[in-house]
């Protein structure tokens, strides 16, 4: 069985029965229920036409759900809509769907989580893995978000900011999670740029290609993270960087900045540096002011402070670090770098075994916990 054919079929199949008149959370039902039986009877039995049988067997577990609970006037209406036999069209609707899954009466968490759900396909269980949270919590966050987008027509737009949100928080999933959703979230910015001139999708579309183009160097062959510094700059994609800066320098050039621009300025600074050596330090801490202007974010000051701990000196960066919460995620891990570059050894061993004990995926977990090793193996010599 091809899951991936499957994955990738599923926008459009939902997409073709919202139109036709279903309702989203029951298009959605019906969707994966036609994807069950596709796991059961394609093995034995594939169909010509993958996407048509999956229309075909969607809409009909819709019409069966909607004879139990609708009128009987309306039923015979959707009845007579049923798609005509043959290919079905060859309609992407993907980003679509993310605008009506972003709709702004969602919050972003909510709309990011009906996405992964619905168009993105993974399960409710790795969702929740992802924010941290009980499946049951995910379960219930995911049925009030369907149950509030259910009456939104399919044709009324989400509102943009909330969109290029999700994708951002999509492609950050993707870059880091089990299923691979960067390159998919990358080919839907592009689409959304080429249709809409706003400075902030093409920083998205320049962050995104710019974090991707280091993707094969971020992990070792053992699947261990290799933190920027120690990546081997020579297996960056310098495509994607060349595309990244340009699309970049294009955007600023409207005097426009926004959030993802100033974000992307600063994977373009590190971006261009030959070696971590040579990094413009200085720049990124201007940039990282700006950014903390635009979103006053407690997370981009915690990355500020590495940045002026890179530029001034650790105890600089330390300074830096004093006003900021230290249950935030990742602060006992940037705080454990901070005091190694100052030469605490022994505080940076226990920040870092701390971090461990934090960090959110297991390569985060396991990467911190051999610095600690590391660090107390230093401390007994």
């Amino acid at each position: 069985m091809n899951e991936v054919l499957l994955r990738s079929l599923t926008p459009s199949v939902l997409g073709i029965l919202v139109r036709r008149g279903a309702d989203f959370a029951a298009a959605e039902d019906a969707v994966q229920d036609a994807l069950v039986e596709a796991v059961r009877v394609w093995p034995a039995d594939p169909p010509r036409d993958p996407k048509g049988w999956l229309v075909t067997v969607a809409w009909r577990r819709f019409l069966d759900a909607t004879r139990a609970d609708t009128a009987r006037r309306r039923r015979e209406d959707l009845v007579e809509e049923e798609p005509a036999p043959g290919p079905a069209p060859a309609v992407d609707d993907t980003l679509q769907l993310y605008f009506l899954c972003a709709h702004p009466s969602l919050t972003p968490s909510s709309a990011v989580a009906l996405t992964l759900r619905a168009v993105g396909g993974l399960t409710t269980r790795q969702i929740a893995q992802a924010y941290l949270v009980p499946e049951a919590t995910m379960a219930q966050r995911i049925s009030r978000a369907k149950r509030t987008v259910s009456g939104v027509r399919f044709d009324q737009p989400g509102d943009v900011a909330t969109v290029l949100r999700v994708l951002y928080l999509v492609f950050n999933e993707g870059y880091s999670g089990d299923i691979d959703l960067a390159a998919e979230a990358i080919r839907l910015t592009r689409q959304l740029a080429a249709a809409i001139d706003h400075p902030e999708v093409a920083g998205l579309l320049a962050l995104m290609l710019l974090h991707h183009a280091r993707r094969a160097a971020r992990t070792a062959p053992d699947g261990s993270l290799v933190p920027l510094a120690e990546q081997d700059r020579g297996r960056w994609d310098t495509e994607s960087i060349t595309e990244g800066v340009e699309v970049l320098q294009t955007a600023l050039t409207r005097d426009r900045l926004g959030e993802f621009q100033a974000q992307a300025a600063i994977a373009a600074l590190h971006a261009d540096a030959p070696t971590a050596e040579e990094t413009d330090w200085v720049q990124i801490v201007e940039w990282y002011d700006e950014l903390a202007r635009l979103t006053d974010s407690p997370i981009v000051r915690l990355n500020r402070a590495v940045a002026v701990g890179e530029a001034d000196g650790p105890r600089a960066g330390l300074a830096a670090l004093v006003a900021l919460d230290d249950s935030l995620p990742r602060h006992a891990a940037v705080a454990a770098y901070l005091h190694e570059r100052d030469g605490d050894v022994a505080t940076a061993a226990r920040l870092y075994a701390e971090a461990a004990r934090k960090a959110p995926n297991l390569a985060e977990r396991d990467h911190l916990t051999r610095q600690a090793a590391r660090l107390n193996a230093r401390g007994c010599r």
